[in-house]
C-alpha cells in the first residue's frame, strides 16, 4: 500500500474524546478513526497555517466544485451550486432542521436502531421520538413495512431522520427500499433528513445509493446531510454541507443553518474539505481496503474464538453490531463488565434504541489495536 494505515498513532495529550480513558484503557468505541488523515489533507492544512491569519472565511467555488465533482464521480448523481449549504457539521443541520421543521411535541421518525445521537437532536429540541423499530430475525435486519406505514400516516409525524448508510448495523439501503420510504414519506407530507456522513465508507466494490438520487418525490422531499469527516477522519473541523434540491425546502433550511449560526466555515474548514474531494480519493480507496481487511480479521477471530457472538454482516461503516443475546447480560452491564475487567471500551447497544443485547466495535484502527482489542473481549467474555 501507499498510504500507512498499520502505525499506532499515539493521541494522548491532543484533547481525543474518544481517548479521554484511564492508562491501559483501550477505547473502541466512539465512530473516529485512529488513522492520520491523508497527507494531502495535512498539506492543505499546513499551508493554510502557515499564512499565520485566521479570519472569518467564506465559501468559495472551489468548495463546491469539490462537492458536485465528488458526488458526480462517486455516487452517480450531479448535485447545483445551488443546492449545497455549508455547515459545522450533519448534527447541527439536523438539530436546526428539527427546530425549522417541525414544531414542539410533533413526531420525528427514527428506525431502530440508529445513531444515538439522532434521539439528542429530536427531544432537546422538545419534539417526540418515534420509533420504528427494525424486524430482527436469524441475524438479519428488516423494515417493518406495515409499523412504517403506520407511524408516517400518524398526523403528529412531520419529519423522519433516516441513516443511509445505516449506522450501527452497516446496511446499505438498495434503490427499491428508499423509494418505498421516499414515496411514504411524500404522500404523508414527511419530510426525509438522510444522513449519509457513512457514505463513502463502503467496502471495496461496493456503492451507497444517494437518496435524493431514487426519485422526483425523494429528491423533492429531502435534506441531505453530508461530509468528509467520517471518511477522512476530519470531525474534529467541523466541515459538512446540507444539499436540498427543493427550492422552498432549502430556504428553509438556509434560514435555519444562518438563524442557528452553523453555516460560517472555520478557517481550515474548506481547505481540508476541497483537498479530501480533490487528492484524496486514492487514499480512501486504501482506507476501505484496509478497513474490510479488519473486518475479515474480526469475523474469522469472533467465529473460532467466540462463538457466543453473533456478527452482524454489514457493507457499509467501519463499526461491529456484535448480537450478544445469548450471553443473558444486558449490553449496558456487559460493556462496564468488559471495561472493568480489560480495559475494552465498547458502546453499548441500548442508547441506539431496539439494541439491549448489541455492542458496537469501531475497528477503525491499524490491526495490532484491533487484535489487542479481540483478545480484550475473549478476556472479558471467558471472565463472565
Amino acid at each position: 500500500m501507499k498510504y500507512d494505515f498499520d502505525t499506532v498513532v499515539d493521541r494522548s495529550g491532543t484533547f481525543s474524546l474518544k481517548w479521554d480513558v484511564s492508562e491501559n484503557e483501550l477505547p473502541m468505541w466512539v465512530a473516529d478513526m485512529d488513522f492520520r488523515t491523508a497527507p494531502e489533507i495535512t498539506e492543505a492544512i499546513v499551508k493554510r497555517a502557515e499564512h499565520g491569519v485566521f479570519g472569518y472565511t467564506d465559501v468559495p467555488d472551489e468548495w463546491y466544485e469539490a462537492y458536485i465533482s465528488w458526488w458526480k464521480e462517486r455516487h452517480n448523481i450531479e448535485y447545483r451550486k445551488s443546492q449545497l449549504i455549508f455547515s459545522t457539521g450533519v448534527i447541527p443541520i439536523i438539530s436546526s432542521c428539527v427546530r425549522k421543521l417541525t414544531t414542539a411535541a410533533e413526531n420525528v421518525l427514527i428506525m431502530t436502531p440508529v445513531y444515538n445521537i439522532f434521539y439528542n437532536c429530536i427531544r432537546n429540541n422538545g419534539r417526540n421520538v418515534l420509533e420504528c423499530p427494525m424486524k430482527y430475525e436469524s441475524g438479519n435486519y428488516s423494515i417493518d413495512w406495515e409499523a412504517l406505514e403506520a407511524a408516517m400516516a400518524y398526523p403528529q409525524t412531520t419529519l423522519m431522520l433516516l441513516c443511509n448508510p445505516h449506522n450501527p448495523i452497516g446496511r446499505i439501503w438498495d434503490k427499491e427500499t428508499l423509494s418505498r420510504i421516499g414515496d411514504l414519506a411524500y404522500d404523508n407530507g414527511v419530510v426525509v433528513i438522510s444522513d449519509e456522513i457513512h457514505c463513502d465508507i463502503t467496502d471495496p466494490n461496493k456503492s451507497y445509493v444517494p437518496f435524493a438520487s431514487v426519485s422526483e418525490k425523494c429528491a423533492d422531499n429531502c435534506v441531505v446531510c453530508i461530509s468528509p469527516t467520517k471518511a477522512f477522519n476530519l470531525a474534529g473541523l467541523q466541515t459538512a454541507a446540507a444539499v436540498v434540491p427543493n427550492n422552498r425546502l432549502r430556504h428553509k433550511v438556509w434560514r435555519a443553518l444562518n438563524t442557528d449560526e452553523v453555516a460560517e466555515p472555520n478557517a481550515f474548514a474548506i481547505q481540508a474539505a476541497v483537498a479530501a474531494f480533490t487528492q484524496g480519493g486514492e487514499w480512501l480507496d486504501q482506507l476501505r481496503e484496509y478497513i474490510f481487511g479488519n473486518k475479515k480479521c474480526a469475523a474469522e477471530f469472533i467465529e473460532k474464538e467466540l462463538p457466543q457472538i453473533r456478527l452482524i454482516s454489514s457493507e457499509a461503516t467501519y463499526l461491529l453490531w456484535l448480537d450478544c443475546s445469548v450471553l443473558g447480560m444486558e449490553s449496558r452491564q456487559l460493556a462496564k463488565h468488559i471495561r472493568t475487567s480489560t480495559g475494552l471500551f465498547l458502546s453499548n447497544g441500548e442508547q441506539y434504541g431496539n439494541g439491549r443485547d448489541f455492542l458496537r466495535m469501531n475497528i477503525a484502527c491499524p490491526r495490532s489495536m484491533l487484535n489487542d482489542g479481540l483478545e480484550r473481549l475473549k478476556k472479558a467474555i471467558e471472565l463472565l
